[in-house]
């Protein structure tokens, strides 16, 4: 029984009038920590890395060499490079890739 914890009902009963004695004179928690540790708030952040900032893909182009038509892509998905491939073969039409 979590409770009967005399250590436990001591931390209870401390954090309950240390919020009523900051409740008394307006001060949050921040505002100790503050005056506690002035250099809290300088500390520099963790910086999290930002979502989707991964790097631009490159655009690639392809050469076909039946018919001299090319496709500038960045990615795998493009119609024309999927009917190629499938006419080709993958390797084949990754073999057209211009350096």
């Amino acid at each position: 029984n979590l409770k009967g914890d005399a250590g436990l009902k001591k931390e209870i009963e401390f954090e309950t009038k240390l919020r009523d004695l900051l409740a008394k004179y307006s001060y949050s928690l921040k505002d100790v920590i503050n005056l506690l540790d002035p250099q809290s708030s300088r500390r520099a952040p963790v910086a999290a890395p930002k979502a989707g900032t991964r790097k631009a893909r490159q655009v690639k182009v392809y050469k076909n060499p039946h018919t001299g038509e090319t496709i500038e892509t960045k990615g795998g998905n493009h119609k024309g490079l999927k009917e190629w491939k499938a006419e080709h073969g993958a390797d084949t039409v990754e073999s057209w890739l211009s350096k």
